[in-house]
C-alpha cells in the first residue's frame, strides 16, 4: 500500500498523522508492518508581504522571490516618469546597492535593491512605457524580481503603516 499526502503547506503535523493512521486502520492487518509518517519539510516562507526601504523602494515577497520597484510616493515625487533603466536577469546585487535608475522631467534617481539577491526578470514593459509607474507603481509598474539571498533582511525594512508614517514625517 501507498500513502501519498500532500505535503506542500496544506496539512499540519496533527493532519499528517491523522491521515497515516487512518491509512493503517483501513489496510489489512497482514499489511501493516510498519507505518511511519512521510518525512515533512517545513519552510515558513513569507506569503505575499510588502516591506519598504527609506530610499523609497518596495519589495512584493512571495516565497523566495521579491517583485521590486520604487513607491507610489516617490512616482509621486519625481513626477511624470519617461526612462527606467533596469539590470540585466542574472545580475546580482548587494542590499542597498543601486540596481538600476529612474528619470523623470524633474530629475533622475537611482534605484536600490531592498535586499540581496539575483535578478531573475525584468519588466521590458517599462521600456517602451516608463510612465506606467506614476499609474501603478506598486502593480504594473514594477521594475525587476530578484531571488532573495538572505530572507532575514527583509527584517530591516518596513511595513505598511511604518512607511505610512515615515513618509508623513519626512514632508514636516
Amino acid at each position: 500500500y501507498t500513502l501519498a499526502l500532500n505535503t506542500h503547506g496544506t496539512h499540519t503535523m496533527s493532519a499528517l498523522r491523522f491521515a497515516v493512521t487512518t491509512a493503517a486502520r483501513t489496510m489489512p492487518a497482514t499489511a501493516v508492518r510498519s507505518v511511519q509518517a512521510p518525512a515533512v519539510r517545513m519552510t515558513y516562507a513569507r506569503a505575499m508581504s510588502m516591506y519598504y526601504a527609506e530610499s523609497h523602494e518596495y519589495i512584493k515577497v512571495d516565497g523566495d522571490v521579491g517583485t521590486m520597484g520604487i513607491t507610489a510616493h516617490a512616482a509621486d515625487a519625481l513626477g511624470d516618469i519617461v526612462f527606467v533603466d533596469l539590470p540585466d536577469v542574472g545580475s546580482e546585487f548587494d542590499q542597498g546597492e543601486s540596481f538600476g535608475s529612474v528619470e523623470s522631467v524633474k530629475a533622475a534617481s537611482d534605484v536600490y535593491a531592498p535586499v540581496a539577491g539575483e535578478i531573475v526578470e525584468v519588466n521590458e514593459e517599462l521600456d517602451d512605457n516608463p510612465g506606467v509607474v506614476n499609474e501603478s507603481a506598486d502593480g504594473e509598474g514594477w521594475f525587476a524580481k530578484i531571488k532573495i539571498s538572505d530572507a532575514s533582511q527583509l527584517d530591516g525594512l518596513m511595513g505598511e503603516e511604518a512607511y505610512a508614517e515615515f513618509c508623513a514625517n519626512e514632508e514636516h
